[in-house]
């Protein structure tokens, strides 16, 4: 049995593939009124439209039924997961917890891999992460992702014909190739959005991948990890779909208009936390100090492309 906490798009998604690769797997939800749809309909319309969820899929508001299973996938917004580990982290027993969230927590300034070895040190720690959409795999589209700090036998257990996982070591360069690629796509949005073109989102990915690789391997990543699946690869699919929602805030940041607030974005809440530590560690960082101020509302929008604009010209 695979358990899955968060029945959110992804996580949803998670559990579809996984049922219908044979496994048994139970999809912890919060709200009671959701999962009880979710169980007459065998659908989860709110989050992922259109997708029959396996018989496979057994759906639970308590995570104590998640016990036992070979891998806890936790399939939460970042900064909610310190608060479900906080209160319902000492109730999960298995070998495995697999963080699939991607993100730097706001309280802490950590990943969700430490995260959850501070909260739980007698499971192991992974991290999925890579350029997928919960739609592609929940519709059995080819999908490739990083399995960063698992082994191979996690790695077969939680691969399928259309999932393939690749491992690595380095967990902290997936860590933050997952949780700085979600700022860049929304400067990479708003670049789309105020009509400055395909030429200067291009030039805008350059630059940001540089500034991932600057505080990625100043935090001890590996450069490799950032020319991967979680770095480079996750950069260029949100940089340039809609499906991406960080990009389509920067695109709706950038055209003017307004953004359901009920959406996730991650890079948000990434981009202020990243933006703190860089200024620690004075590491220069410009793309993620305009969008940190611009959240922040100390800069508008027209000030931010006429800093970034403006800079000294300089060697690449």
């Amino acid at each position: 049995m695979i358990g899955v906490v968060g029945a959110g798009a992804f996580g949803t998604a998670l559990a579809v593939t996984l049922a219908k690769n044979g496994h048994p797997v139970r999809l912890w939800a919060r709200n009671t009124e959701h999962i009880a749809e979710m169980e007459r309909t065998r659908r989860n319309e709110t989050r992922l439209p259109g997708i029959a969820l396996p018989d496979g899929v057994t759906v639970t508001p308590n995570s104590a039924d998640l016990n036992g299973a070979s891998a806890i996938l936790l399939s939460l917004p970042m900064q909610s997961l310190g608060a479900f580990l906080a209160m319902q982290g000492h109730m999960l027993e298995s070998p495995w917890l697999v963080a699939c969230c991607k993100g730097i927590d706001l309280k802490s300034l950590t990943g969700p891999v430490e995260m959850i070895r501070q909260a739980r040190p007698t499971c192991r720690a992974a991290m999925l992460t890579g350029p997928s959409f919960a739609a592609d795999i929940a519709r059995g589209l080819p999908t490739a992702l990083t399995l960063a700090g698992g082994d191979e036998a996690l790695q077969t257990l939680l691969s399928t014909p259309t999932l393939r996982l690749y491992r690595s070591d380095d967990t902290v360069g997936a860590e933050l190739g997952g949780a700085m690629k979600n700022v860049i796509a929304i400067a990479a949005g708003i670049v789309i959005g105020a009509g400055l073109g395909d030429s200067a989102r291009a030039a805008l990915m350059t630059r940001g991948y540089a500034e991932m690789l600057r505080f990625a391997l100043a935090l001890g990543a590996r450069a490799e990890t950032l020319a991967g699946l979680s770095g480079l690869g996750d950069l260029v699919l949100t940089c340039t779909s809609q499906q991406s929602r960080n990009f389509r805030f920067g695109h709706a940041l950038g055209s003017g208009q307004g953004f359901d607030p009920m959406v996730t974005v991650e890079g948000l809440a990434t981009a202020r936390a990243v933006a703190a530590v860089a200024h620690r560690l004075q590491i220069d960082m410009p793309i993620t100090a305009m969008i940190a101020a611009l959240v922040e509302n100390r800069i508008t929008l027209p000030q931010a492309i006429q800093a970034l604009m403006s800079r000294p010209l300089k060697q690449e």
